[in-house]
């Protein structure tokens, strides 16, 4: 089918995957992690201290998603994502009048929870189900709903804090979450729900079968790709989260540093499109083994970086591997473990990812506060990278050897 066909003939799913995915910028780590200075320096909170913080509401929150994951494969997308939207909603309004720091981990964990958890889920979970020879193109297109919300959002609200206080930068994000839900109501009129999916449209995975989620956390390929599954959410999410720190460290302005997110939504948004055709074109294992070597690149040379340029070529590289996993690793699911079961099984794994993200900030803040600074961090994560990259190259060698429907 032609890309203008399908872009027309499919225009309201994928407009409607797009608004899910870009609204759920407002409970990730790249929008909430802009206020870090503003809420360390209300609640007297040390880097740590802030981590933790963050660590506990988010690991609720993964540990929440593994239930509520599962409601993707019994609700209908339109009716889950509009109480979610609500939930969001409200969160934000939460932010915006949160007393303590006790308080904020509730804040962060219904933050969490609703936007980069079940948002995101539901996103690259519809676009995978209702899509199987374009799987690959409606999960890149669907997708650029988050590189819009990063690149476009921090630098719209770090601008606005100078006119503004950082709570009534709440109030906005939460009506801006609620005008999502009657665009919702329009576009997914007509829905296509589980239930009313035909058997053409579910695809089998290995051994020609569709998986469960406990057969799926057996099977040996699950834990070949554990690292680079936890990667990307760990490290970048503390990244962003670290931007002041990094600022601070590298002697930039934050504003400064906030400007080369586009560079990086570009892209990675390049990137997903790509990882898209390229997927439809070659299929999922030809991908997999490569997706995350500029990660390790692009980590190795911010490390080294001290300047604005530097850190923009980073940043770049860091954006192919994360734009190229924003496609590859929903449809790795789909491709080896089949559709029928995929709400439940992408919720497994999006409760992983979501744990990993709790980590990244914990983990960074206990060693800057430690004396290790975030720069120093990044020579370590880039060989991590290298040995997640091994991994799946002796995963895939090894489904090769078996063949993706006998392995």
């Amino acid at each position: 089918m032609p890309f203008t066909t399908f872009l027309v003939t499919n225009a309201r799913w994928l407009l409607a995957g797009f608004s899910i995915a870009f609204v759920s910028s407002f409970g990730q780590t790249y929008f909430i992690s802009i206020f870090a200075g503003a809420i360390r320096s209300e609640f007297d909170l040390s880097h740590g201290a802030w981590g933790g913080i963050y660590l506990i509401g988010t690991s609720a929150s993964a540990i929440t998603m593994i239930w509520a994951g599962g409601l993707v494969d019994r609700w209908r997308i339109r009716s889950l994502c509009t109480i979610i939207l609500l939930m969001l909603a409200v969160a934000c309004l939460s932010m915006a009048a949160v007393p303590s720091a006790t308080a904020l981990i509730f804040v962060i964990f219904a933050l969490r929870f609703t936007g980069q958890g079940m948002l995101a889920h539901a996103t690259t979970v519809s676009m995978a189900r209702w899509f199987v020879a374009t799987r690959g193109r409606a999960l890149a297109i669907a997708s650029l709903g988050f590189k819009t919300g990063e690149a476009i959002l921090p630098l719209i609200f770090v601008a606005l804090m100078a006119w503004f206080a950082w709570r009534d930068l709440w109030i906005l994000a939460a009506g801006l979450a609620l005008l999502v839900i009657p665009l919702l109501a329009v576009l997914l009129k007509h829905e296509r729900t589980p239930q009313s999916i035909s058997t053409e449209n579910q695809s089998v995975g290995m051994q020609g079968r569709h998986w469960t989620r406990n057969q799926t956390l057996r099977h040996w390929l699950f834990w070949y790709m554990l690292l680079a599954l936890m990667g990307p959410p760990c490290f970048m999410t503390a990244l962003f989260f670290q931007q002041v720190h990094i600022s601070e460290v590298k002697g930039f302005t934050h504003i400064s540093f906030v400007a080369l997110f586009p560079i990086f939504t570009i892209v990675s948004s390049g990137a997903m499109m790509l990882a898209g055709w390229a997927i439809d074109r070659f299929s999922t294992p030809r991908i997999l083994p490569t997706y995350l070597i500029p990660m390790s690149l692009g980590f190795f040379l911010a490390a080294q970086s001290n300047s604005l340029l530097g850190m923009a070529v980073a940043l770049g590289f860091l954006g192919l591997s994360q734009g190229a996993a924003s496609v590859v690793v929903p449809a790795f699911w789909a491709e080896f473990y089949g559709t029928r079961n995929l709400g439940s099984i992408k919720a497994m794994a999006a409760a992983v990812m979501v744990a990993s993200s709790a980590v990244g900030p914990g983990l960074s803040g206990v060693l800057i506060d430690m004396g290790i600074d975030f720069s120093q961090q990044m020579y370590g994560i880039a060989i991590y990278f290298l040995c997640a990259v091994m991994l799946i190259w002796l995963g895939m060698q090894r489904v090769r050897l078996s063949s993706p429907l006998t392995a």
